[in-house]
C-alpha cells in the first residue's frame, strides 16, 4: 500500500488494425518510461483503432496480445491498463484488461456501446463494474463512451480513482473535457482520460485532450500532442477532502437494474 501513485498516459497515434505494429510501438514507449512508473494507461482498443470490424482484430483471452502485455508488465514491473477487442464464444467485447507486474490479470466489457458509430450492432456489452486493488488504490476502470452516464461511473464503492480509456474524435472533445472535469467533482476522486491522436481508417481526427483531474476538479494535467504525461497521485489530498466536505455522505442511494 503506498499513499502515492505515478502514473503515465500513453498518448499517441495507432496503426489502424495492424495488431503487431501497434504492440511493437507501444513497447518502444513503455521502455522509454521513467523506471519509477507504477500505472501504465493505454487508449481504447489499442492494438487496432476504433473498428467496427471486429472479425479482422479479435483476439482470444489468451491470445497474443495478452501474453504481450503480461510479460511487458513483468519486465518493467508495473501495471497496465488498455482496452482491445477480444472474441469469445463467437461474440466481440471491447474489453479493457488491467494487468498488474505479477501477471494478474483483471477484466472489464465496455456497458454503453456506442450507437452513434454501429458499435451496438457488432459488439456485445458487460453488465458488470470492475474496481480494481492496485497498491493500496481502488481503481474504476471504463471506456470512452461511459463517461456520458454518470450513474454508471458513481462512486459508491469509495474508489479513488476513476479511468477512462477512449478513441474521442475531435467533433465532440469539448463533452469530453467538461464530463472529466465533471466525473472527479462529483466523485471526490482523482478522474484521468487518456485518448488517442492522429487521424483514423475512417478520417475521423483525434485531438489528445488526455487529461488527469483532482477531487475539487483541478486540472492536474493537459496535453493535445503525441507524448507520454505522467501524473502522480497523492491518497492524502483525497482523504483530507472527503474528511473535511463530506460530499459522499449525502449521496443517493440507487440500484442498477
Amino acid at each position: 500500500m503506498q499513499d502515492m501513485l505515478k502514473t503515465a498516459l500513453i498518448q499517441t497515434s495507432l496503426f489502424w488494425e495492424d495488431r503487431e505494429a501497434n504492440r511493437n510501438m507501444l513497447r518502444q514507449k513503455i521502455k522509454q518510461l521513467d523506471p519509477d512508473t507504477d500505472l501504465v494507461i493505454l487508449p481504447e482498443m489499442f492494438t487496432s483503432g476504433f473498428t467496427m470490424t471486429p472479425e479482422a482484430v479479435s483476439e482470444e483471452m489468451n491470445g497474443e496480445t495478452l501474453r504481450w502485455i503480461k510479460e511487458t508488465a513483468r519486465e518493467f514491473d508495473i501495471a497496465i491498463t488498455g482496452s482491445v477487442v477480444i472474441t469469445e464464444q463467437d461474440r466481440f467485447y471491447n474489453r479493457l484488461l488491467f494487468v498488474h507486474p505479477e501477471g494478474t490479470v483483471e477484466q472489464y466489457d465496455k456497458k454503453h456501446a456506442f450507437s452513434l458509430a454501429g458499435e451496438d450492432e457488432v459488439y456485445d456489452t458487460g453488465n458488470d463494474r470492475l474496481i480494481v486493488v492496485y497498491k493500496g488504490w481502488k481503481i474504476c476502470p471504463l471506456i470512452c463512451y461511459d463517461l456520458r452516464f454518470p450513474v454508471w461511473s458513481r462512486n459508491t464503492e469509495d474508489y479513488d480513482m476513476l479511468l477512462y480509456v477512449a478513441n474521442w474524435p475531435l467533433p465532440r472533445i469539448s463533452s469530453w473535457d467538461i464530463l472529466l472535469q465533471a466525473r472527479a467533482v462529483e466523485n471526490l476522486c482523482y478522474c484521468i482520460g487518456v485518448n488517442r491522436v492522429g487521424e483514423d481508417h475512417n478520417g475521423h481526427q483525434y485531438p489528445g485532450h488526455s487529461a488527469v483531474y483532482g477531487v475539487l476538479g483541478e486540472q492536474l494535467a493537459f496535453s493535445e500532442k503525441e507524448e507520454t504525461v505522467y501524473v502522480t497521485l497523492d491518497k492524502q489530498k483525497i482523504t483530507h477532502y472527503r474528511k473535511k466536505l463530506r460530499f459522499l455522505d449525502d449521496r443517493d442511494d440507487f440500484e442498477l437494474l
